[in-house]
């Protein structure tokens, strides 16, 4: 029997990205998004709750997400769901569940740029899914900008969503 691991999320970053590199060299990007889920509770009020989630992205897209996403960026993520094994200080198991990003592909709108006005460190487009329509843009942004709504349900503009 087949079987099937897909997760595909939008959601907004909790906090910047987080770059590093393996012993090989490899880059890999570790973020925290949150996805909201609305639903009408007994009295017939609308509750929104967020819900989590780790992602992490390896190889080429990785440096490029940590380059342009910053916290509060809108974005896709295609992956699957990966579950590993680690020892804590007190020698106990522990496990975390994350998505293993596949694809990311960035939804804010064109020109946007990190909090603070910061320049990219890095200009790359090489037109793949990592978001081919993000580019750097030259004017300042004042860190105090909405980043607009709470929950990614509320965005405008999500007709170009890939599914």
């Amino acid at each position: 029997m087949a079987s099937l691991n897909r997760v595909m999320l939008i959601g907004r970053l909790g906090r910047d990205p987080e770059l590093r590199y393996t012993q090989s060299g490899q880059p890999v990007t570790n973020f925290r998004m949150a996805t909201d889920e609305s639903y009408t509770n007994q009295q017939g009020e609308r509750v929104d709750r967020a819900e989590w989630h780790s992602v992490v992205v390896f190889g080429r897209q990785a440096e490029p997400c940590a380059n342009y996403l910053h916290k509060g960026s809108l974005v896709y993520v295609e992956g699957s769901l990966q579950t590993r094994k680690w020892q804590a200080q007190d020698g106990s198991d522990r496990y975390t569940t994350e998505v293993k990003a596949m694809r990311v592909q960035f939804l804010d709108p064109k020109g946007a740029q990190p909090q603070g006005g910061q320049q990219p460190r890095q200009q790359q487009n090489n037109g793949g899914g990592w978001g081919g329509q993000q580019q750097a843009q030259n004017q300042q942004q004042s860190s105090s900008e909405d980043l607009g709504p709470a929950f990614p349900s509320e965005a405008s503009g999500m007709d170009d969503v890939p599914f």
